[in-house]
């Protein structure tokens, strides 16, 4: 099978039902940006060592193809939902473990530090875009809203280890300066 089908070329795209839409469509800027959100989290895996964070990484990789695919189908009345209250519980108990593991955060961190925790700053950025263009399509259409609780999750989490991965690199965390 070939990679290329040329049905794009004329600036349309498929969703899933067979549908066609503009690729400027607000759908599919929203699952583009859960998409880009996976590819940023693979270079985060290309940065980190094997430690409890890669596992966690690789199972929300997973999970991001079932909100694509959520924000992928124009009728989600007529279908069942992929994400699910069970994927965003499980989002809260990640940062409830981590967040214990942290000094508690007594002011704003700057983005940055290991090489890990400043792509996982970068991932959380991504994933807070990810998560307004999924609103922003929600205010048009309908969409699964456990979509957006996820996405809000876990930017809280990708913020919660990437302050993990500077802790256990030895990496102080910056603050900003207010002058």
């Amino acid at each position: 099978m070939k990679i290329y089908t040329k049905t794009g070329d004329r600036g349309q795209t498929g969703l899933i039902g067979g549908k066609r839409v503009s690729k400027a469509s607000l759908r599919i800027e929203a699952y583009g940006s859960v998409d880009e959100l996976n590819s940023a989290l693979g270079v985060v895996l290309s940065q980190l060592e094997k430690t409890p964070l890669h596992d966690k990484i690789r199972r929300i990789q997973n999970d991001l193809h079932l909100l694509c695919a959520d924000l992928a189908d124009p009728n989600l009345a007529g279908s069942t939902p992929r994400a699910s209250p069970d994927h965003v519980a499980a989002l809260e108990k990640e940062c409830d473990g981590l967040e214990a593991q942290l000094p508690a955060l007594t002011q704003f961190v700057l983005p940055g530090g290991a090489p890990a925790a400043a792509l996982l700053h970068w991932a959380r950025t991504v994933a807070r875009r990810a998560e307004r263009r999924a609103v922003e399509l929600a205010v048009q259409e309908e969409v699964n809203p456990f979509v957006i609780q996820y996405l809000n999750r876990l930017s809280d989490l990708l913020f919660l280890m990437a302050r993990w991965a500077n802790v256990h690199a030895g990496v102080p965390e910056l603050h900003p300066e207010y002058r």
